[in-house]
């Protein structure tokens, strides 16, 4: 690995070289959607990013001559130490991931740098590409690298797979999204969603803004019990929650975030975004001067061709019945009268999926979705 050199990223101007590095090394992707800037500094920030309250992160940077040539954050998250090595996480992971490399060489370095920190940690194995945390982009994109990815998805260049692989690392869990066109469903979806339209115990009802505190914390509640046992889940905190309710309260509206209730009690939840890419992909990572009020008009009145729908649970005592696939479909439906009428929506997202849940590809099958994205995580011993 002669000629290239890694070193920890210790300064004020190393951490903007760090995230800039990103917009450099895809600028030549017509399919890359550049992030904010602002938002993926606030990410690595530990006085504004609560997901450092529990987690030790190092940034590192590969220079070539000088010229800086790659990235990569070695990590761990103490919370997913608590968790069953069978979940996935366990004792002794650690992660690496916010990847960018210009060549092989590099690759390697940057790889060979994050596993010897990881080492010296006391860690014993790995999960990567994980940036920062399991909630916000985990795994490498290795399928639809021929389209923009939508909201809160990562987008990685191809050459990365073999040059990740080629440092011994297996596949430990295949991530999925499914590509929805939006119009009637299946006959046999129809009658299911009129039949729970008759039940009087089931109510499906929009969230309320005007109560958007509680109805964040219901929805989170939701979600760490509906995924506490699946594969990579880390539950989230007080403060997470607290952060990313006030970070998505300007693109959650209501008729998009459907909340199920059966005899009064809050059960399941689905969530869905209009696909924000669409408007920030000509900004080139930047908000000022001007992008910043295009964006606040989009937020205002957000009309998209594509939605996303990043997360749905059910509550763990409903999941693998008859009713939660019940639910599922009636709030699938409901949000798709309201992304078609009131966002011009044609297409959506759905995912991620992880390969291997049963109950969720069932669904995304049923609908009539077809896999248009797929991530892989990669495990290797250390």
């Amino acid at each position: 690995m002669s000629g290239v050199t890694v070193t920890p990223v210790a300064s004020k101007r190393e951490r903007k070289e760090f995230v800039d590095l990103a917009y450099r090394l895809n600028a030549g992707d017509p399919h890359w959607v550049p992030p904010l800037k602002a938002d993926v500094a606030e990410m690595l920030d530990p006085a504004r990013n609560p997901f450092f309250e529990h987690a030790e992160v190092q940034l590192f940077l590969a220079r070539r001559d000088g010229r800086a040539t790659g990235r990569i954050s070695a990590h761990f998250d103490r919370l997913a130490w608590t968790l069953p090595p069978e979940q996935g996480m366990g004792p002794g992971t650690g992660n690496w991931g916010m990847f960018e490399a210009e060549d092989a060489e590099t690759a390697a370095a940057l790889i060979a740098a994050a596993e010897d920190w990881l080492r010296a940690k006391g860690m014993t194995r790995v999960l990567a590409p994980i940036s920062l945390s399991i909630w916000d982009e985990p795994g490498l994109l290795v399928k639809g690298h021929d389209h923009d990815p939508v909201i809160l998805m990562g987008h990685h260049s191809p050459r990365y797979q073999p040059w990740i692989e080629a440092r011994g690392y297996h596949i430990a869990k295949r991530l999925l999204t499914f590509d929805l066109e939006i119009g009637p469903f299946p006959a046999l979806i129809q009658r299911i969603i009129a039949s729970g339209e008759k039940n009087p115990r089931i109510r499906i009802r929009q969230a309320d803004r005007s109560r958007f505190k509680e109805e964040a914390d219901l929805v989170f509640r939701i979600l760490n019990d509906a995924w506490s046992q699946n594969w990579g889940f880390v539950p989230i905190t007080d403060s997470e929650i607290a952060y990313v309710s006030k970070k998505m309260k300007p693109i959650i509206r209501e008729d998009l975030l459907r909340i199920a209730e059966v005899d009064g009690e809050p059960v399941a939840f689905m969530l869905t975004f209009p696909d924000m890419n669409q408007v920030i992909k000509p900004f080139g990572g930047k908000l000022f001067p001007f992008n910043f009020l295009k964006l606040l008009r989009w937020t205002m009145r957000p009309k998209a061709s594509r939605m996303r729908v990043p997360l749905m649970g059910v509550v763990k005592k409903l999941q693998s019945s008859r009713l939660a696939s019940q639910l599922a479909f009636m709030m699938i439906e409901y949000i798709r009268r309201s992304a078609i009428a009131d966002y011009d929506a044609t297409t959506a997202e759905i995912g991620w999926i992880l390969e291997d849940n049963q109950g969720m590809v069932a669904i995304a099958e049923a609908i009539e979705s077809k896999v248009n994205r797929e991530y892989l995580i990669y495990g290797k011993g250390l």
